[in-house]
């Protein structure tokens, strides 16, 4: 649960990106003192602080011993980040997942025309463990290790670092889904999923990178709909249903 500290330390340091993107802020700039923001935000020393520790750690605050606060200069090279409290809501799943499409639909073509024997035996290995799995820890861990191989075959290594930093961040929404289903829907959803990588996989393996590309995005257009589905799904069950002679 948010606590309210955490949500006016949120709203620091989203006004601060802000400023600091938009250049009001550049590389070398002192922040505000502590007692400033605390007078002009109305907030706690101890939100402040907060603020400041989230902005340090994405490299968007340096503090100086007995100077205080500056934008570093390295701020300006920041690169592109998604935090975890940036995914708290299902919506934000969904833009994540939007976003992947067009990145895994090249990555597959890529693969399609660099993978090696080695990167085709990977693949195979955890299409077949998707297949054979019996539990959701399983189907999740053969799930991303699939597309990360898919990614090792692109030989960018950046594509590679982008799946590492997707997976941690779609395992909870994963584990949403399948949640709380009996155990012939979780075979059918690892049976369903198999399918779809089979079809991704083979196109790679014969190096049809045309085809690699439309089954990636057949396959990321499936789980963006199921996504969409279950978001629906959870928002109908948290409609309270009112008594009949209550309603108009």
């Amino acid at each position: 649960m948010t606590t309210k500290a955490a949500s006016l330390a949120d709203d620091l340091v989203l006004q601060f990106e802000r400023r600091i993107e938009a250049g009001e802020m550049p590389p070398g700039s002192r922040f505000p003192t502590e007692k400033s923001i605390t007078d002009s935000a109305r907030v706690s020393r101890t939100v402040v602080r907060e603020a400041f520790a989230r902005l340090a750690a994405r490299g968007l605050l340096e503090s100086r011993r007995g100077s205080g606060a500056y934008v570093p200069e390295s701020a300006r090279y920041q690169a592109f980040q998604v935090t975890p409290q940036e995914m708290g809501e299902r919506s934000d799943v969904l833009k994540l997942l939007e976003m992947r499409m067009a990145l895994e639909s090249e990555m597959a073509d890529l693969a399609a025309r660099r993978r090696t024997d080695a990167d085709i035996a990977e693949m195979r290995l955890w299409n077949e463990r998707m297949r054979d799995s019996t539990d959701i820890g399983a189907a999740i861990t053969a799930d991303m290790a699939f597309h990360r191989a898919i990614a090792s075959a692109t030989r960018n290594e950046y594509y590679l670092r982008f799946m590492d930093f997707l997976g941690v961040r779609l395992v909870p929404s994963r584990r949403l889904y399948l949640r709380d289903r009996a155990d012939s829907e979780h075979r059918a959803y690892a049976r369903g999923i198999y399918r779809d990588h089979d079809a991704i996989f083979t196109a790679i393996a014969n190096g049809d990178h045309a085809k690699a590309r439309r089954a990636a995005r057949r396959h990321m257009q499936k789980s963006l709909e199921r996504h969409r589905y279950l978001d629906e799904e959870i928002a109908e069950d948290s409609i309270v249903p009112q008594d009949s002679d209550t309603t108009a």
